[in-house]
C-alpha cells in the first residue's frame, strides 16, 4: 500500500470518528514512516472480535512501511479502565495477570505481525512520587473530570474510584514512554478510548513539546446495536480454546445479510474495492451465502490461519449436509469437538450402534430409521444389519452417524 493512501482507506472503510486535527494527521503519515500503537488490557485470557479491528488497523500501518507498536497492558491490567463500565471491575492477582497478559500477547503479536511492548516493563518500577512529579503535575482534574468516561461513572449510583481515576494518566503516561523510548507519534484505539488518548496527546505537549496524534474507529456493533463485549455474555473469543475454528466460522456464517459489506471493509484486509464487489454479489443471491462464506473464510484465516480456515468450511460442510468423504483429519478433529463423540466399537451392526447414541431411543427405533433411508455412515447408505469394521473409519479412526439433515454423532476409534 501506498503512503499516502492509508487514511483514505481507513475513512473508506468507515474506521475514523475521531482525531487530531485531520490535515496534519494526514500530512504526518504521508511524510514518511511514523511510529503508531495499539494496547489491549489483559482483563481476561484472551482478546474477543471487538479487538481485532485494531489488530488490523495497526497491521495496515505495518504493511504501508511504517513502525506499528502493539502493547500489552500488564500494568493498566492491574486499575482497570472505566470507560464503558457502570461499576469497578474486580482487580486480578498478579499470577492471573501474568497469565492473561502471556496469553494476548500471543494474540496480539500473530494477528497485527507487529513488534510487542508491556507497559509493566516501565511501569511496575514507577514509584508513586516519581508518577506524581513527572506526570500528576501536568495532569488537569478539570479536564480529567470532563471525559465522557468519566463524567458517566461520576453521575452513575456506583460513582468512580481514584484507582479508576488514574487510569487515564497511566495510559498517557505509557504513550510518554513510547514517544520517548520508541518514535512514536500517533496513538489508534476504539471510540471509547478517546479520552484517554486525548490525555496523552496532552501529556506529550505539556511534558516534551511535541505534537502527537490520536485516531480512533466507531465501535463493532452487531445489527442489533450491540457492542461486541464480553459483558454481553456471547463472546467471541480470538483464542481457539474458548471460541473453536469451527465456531468461530460458524459465527460468520450466521451473521444478518445487511452487516456483510461493512464487516468484510472492517474485519478483513481485502481491498475496499473487492470488500464492496463482493457485498453486490451478494446482494444478487443471499441464499448462496457466498457474502457470509467469504467473510468467515477471511476472518478466520487472519485469526486461526489458512489450514484451520480451510477445516473449518470443511467441517462446517459436512455439518450442513455434506459428506465426510474426502475431508481433511483438521477437519473431523474440528467435528469432534461440535458433535457428540463415542468410543468405536469393531463389529457391532449399523443398527446397534446407531441405537447405542442420542440417535435412536431403541434397536427397532434405530431399525425403523435406517430402514426409511434416514440414516447414513460417512455419508453413504449401510444396511441396518451390516457389521461397522476398521474399513469404514476414516483415517482410521472416525466414524459419521447421521440421522436427518441436522442430528450427527461421531464414533472414534481412538476411544475404544
Amino acid at each position: 500500500m501506498v503512503l499516502m493512501d492509508l487514511l483514505a482507506d481507513l475513512e473508506a472503510r468507515g474506521l475514523i470518528q475521531d482525531s487530531t486535527d485531520r490535515d496534519a494527521l494526514r500530512a504526518r503519515i504521508n511524510a514518511g514512516p511514523v511510529g503508531v500503537y495499539y494496547g489491549c488490557d489483559p482483563s481476561n485470557d484472551s482478546l474477543q472480535i471487538g479487538n481485532l479491528i485494531g489488530l488490523l488497523v495497526l497491521r495496515k500501518f505495518a504493511d504501508a512501511g511504517h513502525k506499528a507498536v502493539a502493547l500489552a497492558g500488564g500494568a493498566t491490567g492491574m486499575i482497570g479502565d472505566p470507560g464503558g463500565r457502570s461499576k469497578e471491575r474486580n482487580l486480578l492477582d498478579a499470577d492471573t495477570l501474568a497469565h492473561n497478559t502471556k496469553r494476548i500477547a500471543e494474540q496480539l503479536e500473530r494477528i497485527s505481525r507487529t513488534p510487542l511492548v508491556n507497559n509493566l516493563s516501565w511501569t511496575g518500577s514507577l514509584t508513586l512520587l516519581d508518577f506524581l512529579r513527572d506526570v500528576g503535575k501536568y495532569a488537569s482534574v478539570n479536564q480529567m473530570i470532563a471525559r465522557e468516561s468519566v463524567k458517566a461513572r461520576l453521575e452513575s449510583e456506583n460513582g468512580i474510584s481514584f484507582t479508576e481515576f488514574s487510569y487515564q494518566l497511566l495510559q498517557a503516561n505509557d504513550y510518554l514512554y513510547l514517544s520517548r523510548n520508541h518514535a512514536v507519534e500517533i496513538q489508534i484505539g476504539g471510540s471509547d478510548q478517546w479520552g484517554n488518548l486525548l490525555a496523552g496527546v496532552d501529556l506529550i505537549r505539556k511534558a516534551d513539546g511535541k505534537h502527537a496524534h490520536a485516531l480512533t474507529w466507531p465501535l463493532l456493533l452487531r445489527s442489533d446495536g450491540k457492542k461486541f463485549s464480553k459483558s454481553e455474555g456471547d463472546t467471541v473469543w480470538l483464542a481457539a480454546d474458548k471460541t473453536t475454528p469451527y465456531q468461530f466460522f460458524q459465527y460468520w456464517m450466521n451473521v444478518p445479510d445487511a452487516d456483510i459489506e461493512r464487516f468484510l471493509l472492517q474485519l478483513t484486509l481485502l481491498p475496499v474495492a473487492e470488500c464492496v464487489a463482493v457485498a453486490e454479489a451478494h446482494a444478487q443471491a443471499p441464499h448462496l451465502r457466498a457474502g457470509q462464506r467469504r467473510l468467515a473464510r477471511e476472518t478466520t484465516t487472519l485469526v486461526h490461519g489458512p489450514e484451520a480456515a480451510a477445516a473449518a468450511e470443511e467441517a462446517s460442510a459436512i455439518l450442513f449436509g455434506g459428506s465426510p468423504a474426502g475431508a481433511s483429519a483438521q477437519a473431523l478433529e474440528f467435528l469432534a469437538s461440535e458433535v457428540p463423540t463415542s468410543p468405536f466399537v469393531p463389529g457391532v451392526t449399523l443398527a446397534a450402534a446407531l441405537s447405542a447414541t442420542p440417535l435412536a431411543s431403541s434397536l427397532s427405533d434405530a431399525r425403523r430409521t435406517i430402514d426409511q433411508g434416514a440414516a447414513s455412515v460417512n455419508g453413504g447408505v449401510v444396511p441396518a444389519d451390516r457389521p461397522l469394521t476398521e474399513a469404514d473409519l476414516i483415517y482410521d479412526r472416525w466414524l459419521l452417524l447421521r440421522k436427518g439433515k441436522r442430528n450427527y454423532h461421531l464414533l472414534d476409534a481412538a476411544t475404544s
